[in-house]
């Protein structure tokens, strides 16, 4: 892998704005004149475009999605993020391997976080993730009601957004809260990414 590359992840509840922050940074980052590809999870292969559909069917067992979600992440690393760093670039993710350890083991108490991980380990890991805080009642206001996932009500995301700060301590992930106007989040987030590629040696 080239050494100037770098792999950074944008994660958080629904609603939080891994879309828009990631596309914002992505843009920024290139009008510096840094090579960026910018992605997302579900991925856009095959395997993403069926999960797609089972985000909104609450018939599919939790188990299913975390195994899905584990062969999408894996063809969306190998086809497409690592090629993209052997290259030399910058790679925004929108979402990654976290938002499978948050959602599914929250969705049952019979997927553990250690299982989750281990079928994602072919995976590579990010040199850096971002974690986007919000208020789950600010997150889903901002939400279209007619198009909401399976994942999307007040009370699961209270527990979801709970692990997720959980987990930031315990794995040393950045947080940035989004519930302030959106130019300020994303200084924010693009002044911690500067930092971060600045170390690297960028």
């Amino acid at each position: 892998m080239d050494k100037k590359s770098f792999f950074l992840v944008l994660d958080g509840i629904d609603g939080s704005g891994t879309t828009t922050h990631s596309k914002m940074l992505a843009s920024y980052l290139e009008m510096l004149g840094l090579k960026v590809h910018l992605t997302q999870e579900p991925s856009k292969n095959e395997i993403g475009l069926l999960l797609r559909q089972y985000l909104k069917n609450n018939e599919i067992p939790p188990s299913t999605d975390a195994l899905l979600f584990a062969a999408d992440r894996d063809l969306h690393y190998k086809k497409e993020i690592k090629p993209k760093l052997d290259q030399g670039f910058i790679v925004v993710s929108d979402r990654y391997i976290e938002s499978s350890i948050i959602y599914q083991s929250v969705q049952s108490s019979d997927l553990s976080i250690e299982w989750i991980k281990q079928i994602n380990t072919f995976a590579g890991s990010p040199d850096l993730t971002i974690i986007l805080d919000i208020d789950p009642k600010i997150s889903l206001a901002r939400k279209d009601q007619k198009i909401m996932e399976k994942f999307e009500d007040t009370k699961f995301l209270v527990e979801v957004r709970t692990l997720y700060l959980n987990r930031a301590k315990e794995e040393g992930y950045n947080v940035i809260n989004t519930d302030d106007i959106i130019e300020i989040v994303q200084q924010n987030i693009q002044n911690m990414v500067i930092k971060k590629l600045k170390e690297k040696g960028f």
